[in-house]
């Protein structure tokens, strides 16, 4: 298995250094990491370069979550990679993240991992606790959802963070890979998603992949807007690069 991590980023040069140590942290290093930087102005390069772990980093000049993605996994692909994990630039894998990703590729051709809120970044654990029934409720509503009614589908919605997410090089191809887009318009995550489903069963969630994500959104809109954004972009505000 030739594993590649692909870690999109834009203006991160403040947090990325976390998601570094965690990824150098991690019990299973074999793998190789790729790091997209999605037209940064603060240096956010020059910060990979100087952390120590081993890095190709790859420029994207078209602004958007999907577009980096999208140029991170397909690099990794034509570097030789046949298995691609993605978290994204202020976010924590555990350190058994690589190690429990290989394990679920034998049974799945796309895993989706278990998305829980950091703990270091000031946010009170009652509004944690929040969050996480908030995804667990907000799963559970998409396998009914009428946006997630894909025509030819062989099993049911997933719900899958492209923060902590796993797909099979081929399978990513077929399925025709993250839309290029931006944030605030697509959810790049649920569209692959749905794209993989008419083409095969071997996907699914992997509660044990987990990875801690930032929790600066709701610091910044309020606990009840950023569940309305996460929720189709119900709430719209003008800035979504929240650093």
């Amino acid at each position: 298995m030739n594993l590649w991590v692909v870690v999109p980023a834009f203006d991160e040069a403040a947090g990325i250094g976390a998601t570094l140590d965690a990824l150098a942290a991690q019990r299973d290093r074999d793998f190789r990491l790729v790091v997209v930087d999605n037209a940064s102005t603060d240096g956010t390069a020059e910060v990979v370069r100087a952390h120590g772990l081993p890095a190709e980093i790859v420029v994207e000049p078209q602004r958007g979550t999907g577009a980096a993605a999208d140029t991170g996994m397909r690099w990794a692909i034509t570097a030789g990679a046949t298995h691609l994990a993605r978290t994204d630039a202020d976010c924590l894998p555990a350190p058994d993240w690589t190690a429990r990703v290989k394990v679920a590729f034998a049974d799945l051709d796309l895993v989706a991992g278990r998305l829980l809120p950091r703990r270091d970044e000031g946010l009170p654990a009652w509004q944690r606790g929040v969050l996480v029934g908030a995804v667990g409720v907000a799963g559970t509503f998409g396998r009914f959802r009428p946006g997630n009614r894909v025509a030819g589908a062989l099993g049911p919605y997933v719900m899958s963070a492209g923060c902590n997410m796993a797909i099979t090089a081929e399978l990513y191809e077929r399925a025709g890979g993250f839309p290029r887009t931006r944030i605030q318009d697509v959810h790049e995550d649920r569209a692959l998603v749905n794209a993989v489903r008419p083409l095969t069963t071997r996907y699914g969630a992997r509660r044990d992949v987990v990875v801690r994500g930032s929790s600066r959104r709701v610091r910044a809109w309020g606990l009840v807007r950023t569940l309305g954004w996460y929720a189709d972009h119900r709430y719209r505000p003008a800035h979504v690069d929240i650093r």
